[in-house]
């Protein structure tokens, strides 16, 4: 009997520690699909309800949400927020991600020890630091710089690139580092046996074994960089116009919908609008996120 009462404690035990487990794994799952749901219902009936011309929303670039409708308003065209989000965050993964493989390399292949407790630390000190502190740091410091060495005002893209390649730099470098040191070692002793150099093993071996684990890093600092508001709000200078170099001032999605958001009316065309940008940004994390596993289908090391 006292075996027979143990056996029943602990099969209820794991029972309760498996509900748990797979009420908690639902509960994300329900999470996201709301938030899905939610911003796909809200963004939506600009189209639906509002009838703007989903080409119009998506490729003009005129924006006059209080346009009366007898001067053929409101213009809500999105294009120039689209624009600028897109070059802002390509910029800055332009600048990031090189930077980040290389110190992820120097930090699990080449540093000695003391080299680790020194960086290892400085990403990560990197990667908490609040948005706010970039935001303003930019402001501070990078928007002068920028207009007494190249010229224009200051805002512009160049600065938020700047600004977002920095805060995203943690993100690639940490999963980057992660996907490195998860590499069977046999990968480098099997080149090391073949007479290549360590340059060549890393170069030849190395990075395209761990290229998965490197593209997650790219795309979740793509991530940020896209639903990055305050810190590039800051330092682009929010100007609804296409730039026409990396020194004129742009806004981006994020930004427009910070700035315009307490302006609104909940449910009026204009908020409707601002849902329906939210609703853009998800559905270009998403296409971006296929896209990576695409590229990264069947390049897994087994």
């Amino acid at each position: 009997m006292a075996k027979l009462g143990r056996w029943l404690a602990k099969l209820r035990k794991e029972t309760a520690g498996r509900i748990l487990v797979y009420g908690c794994a639902a509960l994300v799952i329900l999470i996201t699909l709301a938030i899905v749901v939610f911003v796909a219902r809200q963004g939506l009936t600009t189209f639906v309800v509002d009838k703007i011309s989903v080409f119009k929303f998506l490729f003009s670039s005129e924006w006059n949400p209080e346009l009366p409708a007898s001067q053929g308003g409101p213009l809500l065209g999105s294009l120039t927020m689209s624009i600028g989000s897109l070059l802002t965050s390509g910029l800055a993964v332009l600048l990031a991600a090189p930077t980040a493989i290389i110190a992820a390399v120097f930090l699990v292949e080449i540093a000695p020890s003391w080299g680790r407790q020194v960086l290892q630390p400085a990403i990560e000190l990197l990667a908490g630091i609040p948005s706010v502190v970039y935001g303003y740091t930019g402001l501070v410091v990078l928007v002068p710089l920028v207009r007494e060495r190249f010229g224009g005002m200051g805002f512009s893209l160049l600065a938020g690139g700047i600004v977002l390649g920095i805060m995203i730099l943690p993100t690639i470098a940490s999963l980057s580092a992660d996907s490195l040191r998860a590499l069977p070692s046999s990968l480098k002793e099997a080149a090391y046996a073949l007479g290549s150099t360590r340059w060549q093993t890393i170069r030849l071996v190395l990075l395209p074994a761990a290229k998965p684990g490197i593209l997650t890093g790219i795309i979740l600092g793509l991530a940020r960089a896209f639903g990055e508001a305050l810190a590039v709000q800051m330092v682009i200078g929010n100007v609804r116009h296409i730039p026409h170099s990396i020194l004129d001032p742009v806004i981006t999605l994020t930004s427009a919908i910070t700035l315009d958001m307490g302006y609104t009316v909940s449910g009026s065309t204009w908020n409707n609008a601002l849902w329906s940008m939210s609703l853009m940004l998800l559905v270009m994390t998403c296409i971006f996120i296929l896209l990576a596993r695409m590229a990264a289908k069947g390049r897994e090391v087994r």
